[in-house]
């Protein structure tokens, strides 16, 4: 077979079947031959000139250029009046890409079927440290114009992405959407208590249950 004159093309389609491939099947179930299987034509051979292996696969699914929604970016060059607003609409934006994005919301779904495996959630965790890294100015910001209440701003970044990104997943730590809901009222009880405003405004409030709905949030008896 010819060699693809468009290697970016070839990288897209690997990616977009192999995320199809492991919401249907499985990520588990999910070998390199089905991808190539579902290349329209593109061997064997294609597949390990771009990934060495599915993991470098999954890896790429989950990058943040991949999907190109870049919601902190967004957030940081938005024209807004305080580090709050900055705040918010990186996670207005990161939450939105779900439902703006068909990708990204699929991306979602098969982050939450592999949650449960320890190589994965160290994945997360690594790139949740990378995130409160890029949000802690936002804070900092915040704290400066007076929107946020004065501390640290490197542990209190970190500590609202872990109740946010951890605590209120059903599947590492289970809860019905009852619980859920208690929880993230406890999560602004916290905000409002250390960072001295309310996370959940109507708009977060309405993409949190979007999400819940989208996504389904077990029943657990």
């Amino acid at each position: 077979m010819p060699r693809n004159k468009n290697p970016e093309e070839t990288v897209k389609k690997i990616l977009e079947v192999s995320l199809q491939l492991f919401l249907e099947k499985g990520y588990d179930q999910t070998t390199v031959l089905d991808i190539v299987n579902n290349l329209g034509g593109l061997t064997r051979g294609a597949f390990y000139h771009h990934f060495k292996s599915k993991e470098d696969v999954l890896e790429a699914i989950f990058s943040e250029d991949y999907f190109n929604s870049h919601p902190i970016k967004r957030a940081q060059d938005a024209k807004v009046e305080s580090g709050l607003e900055r705040l918010k609409l990186a996670l207005k934006y990161g939450m939105g890409a779900n439902f703006e994005h068909s990708e990204v919301g699929d991306t979602t779904r098969l982050a939450l079927q592999l949650m449960q495996k320890p190589r994965f959630l160290a994945e997360q965790l690594k790139g949740n440290r990378e995130v409160a890294a890029l949000l802690v100015p936002m804070m900092e910001e915040g704290m400066a114009d007076g929107s946020i209440k004065p501390g640290n701003a490197k542990i209190l970044t970190e500590l609202m992405l872990l109740l946010l990104n951890f605590w209120l997943i059903p599947d590492i730590f289970p809860c019905d959407m009852e619980e859920t809901l208690v929880k993230a009222e406890m999560i602004e009880k916290i905000c409002k208590e250390l960072l001295g405003f309310e996370l959940f405004d109507e708009e977060i409030e309405a993409l949190f249950m979007k999400a819940a709905e989208m996504f389904g949030w077990p029943s657990y008896e």
